[in-house]
């Protein structure tokens, strides 16, 4: 059992929907953010999803994308990444932490290596959003085989045809995209979002987390209701490019989780 799958297994306990937060690893730069990333749990983070800094974010919008600059401009690496991973993990072996990102800097490192550290680190799951089922033995199925869940995106365009084969290496949880398009282009609507929920879990008995358009609490809580968790991103990204303060970031997370927790 992953940290992930405990968690679930905690929160359905306590009958409790989970609230899952995105940030960029090295965002303004590497002390700030692990500043915020340590605050995340106490800040009622269930899942933290920490971003890989990369130069062509496809499926990200200008939130995020601007993220990314400013951490590599910061000096912020893949190293560097897994390394905010082992500081957090000195004070909190708990949370789980999912990688979020692109294949080609975790290609560049070589898999082996990677999984071999990213496991040392104390990284429990991987989202990388351009690599489809068809490349499954790149690195989902080495990273299932080396106790890492691989976390994959249904959308609203994943069809009953196309669903199996999506879902059929998918482990920890199933992250459904509310929107067609890119992060924080548009407001996720649970009318829309929970038929297409109830239609993935007929075919997996995974979580289903649902993010993208999430941006206030009362939406986190509406989207949480009909789905087993909701994640927020660009909201708490552009919070952290304004200029706020990790005291201030990690109070608005706080009124996020708490609408979440609210479903």
């Amino acid at each position: 059992m992953t940290r992930i799958d405990a968690k679930f297994a905690e929160l359905h306990t306590a009958g409790k929907k989970a609230f899952v937060a995105y940030v960029m690893a090295g965002d303004p730069n590497y002390n700030t953010s692990l500043e915020i990333v340590r605050g995340l749990p106490a800040a009622g983070v269930d899942i933290i999803e920490l971003g890989i800094p990369f130069t062509d974010p496809m499926a990200d919008g200008p939130t995020i994308q601007l993220a990314g600059q400013r951490a590599l401009e910061a000096g912020q690496t893949l190293e560097k990444t897994l390394q905010i991973a082992r500081e957090f993990r000195k004070t909190d072996d708990a949370t789980p932490i999912v990688l979020m990102g692109y294949y080609n800097p975790i290609y560049s490192r070589g898999v082996d290596r990677f999984l071999k550290d990213a496991v040392a680190a104390g990284i429990d799951g991987l989202i990388i959003v351009d690599l489809p089922p068809e490349e499954d033995s790149e690195l989902c199925i080495p990273a299932k085989a080396a106790g890492i869940n691989f976390i994959r995106l249904a959308t609203p365009t994943t069809d009953d045809k196309r669903l199996p084969k999506v879902l059929q290496n998918t482990s920890g949880f199933v992250y459904y995209v509310s929107i067609t398009g890119i992060t924080g282009a548009a407001a996720a609507q649970a009318v829309d979002v929970a038929p297409e929920v109830a239609r993935i879990k007929s075919k997996t008995d995974l979580p289903v987390i649902v993010g993208f358009g999430v941006r206030t609490p009362d939406t986190a809580q509406e989207i949480a209701a009909v789905a087993d968790g909701t994640v927020v991103g660009s909201a708490i990204v552009e919070r952290i490019a304004n200029g706020d303060s990790p005291v201030d970031v990690l109070a608005f997370v706080k009124s996020l989780a708490d609408g979440a927790h609210r479903a």
